[in-house]
């Protein structure tokens, strides 16, 4: 999975058969600080997302089966719309490790406490 921003729409006359009534962005792919990283990319919108708004996405055969018919010929579906889910990015740059499970994002609340363990073999 990767982020990305909608930057446009696709309209298409003709498409592959499982594509038929699809809507059709293009997006920005985004690194962790919003930053473009790599090219603009033609992706499937399964979730209805709409200009501007932040995403996410998978390529390759996983966006395929994002789709009702499986293996659709697509490289890239928007699976995800981001919706200030805990992400630093109108804030100060990044840490390098997280507390949200390492995925490289600062979160915006507090750090999470330690909760004790009543295991008997930790003691």
């Amino acid at each position: 999975m990767y982020f990305g921003r909608v930057v446009g729409t696709v309209v298409a006359s003709v498409v592959a058969e499982g594509l038929s009534g699809q809507k059709l962005l293009l997006v920005q792919p985004l690194d962790e600080r919003k930053a473009p990283r790599g090219g603009i990319e033609v992706a499937v919108d399964t979730v209805r997302s709409g200009p501007a708004e932040i995403v996410f996405l998978v390529g390759s055969r996983e966006a395929a089966l994002a789709l009702d018919q499986s293996f659709v010929p697509v490289d890239a579906a928007i699976v995800g719309i981001v919706g200030g889910a805990g992400f630093a990015w109108d804030g100060p740059e990044p840490k390098a490790e997280a507390s949200n499970g390492g995925a490289g994002f600062a979160c915006d609340g507090p750090e999470p406490k330690a909760e004790a363990s009543n295991d008997a073999a930790g003691a």
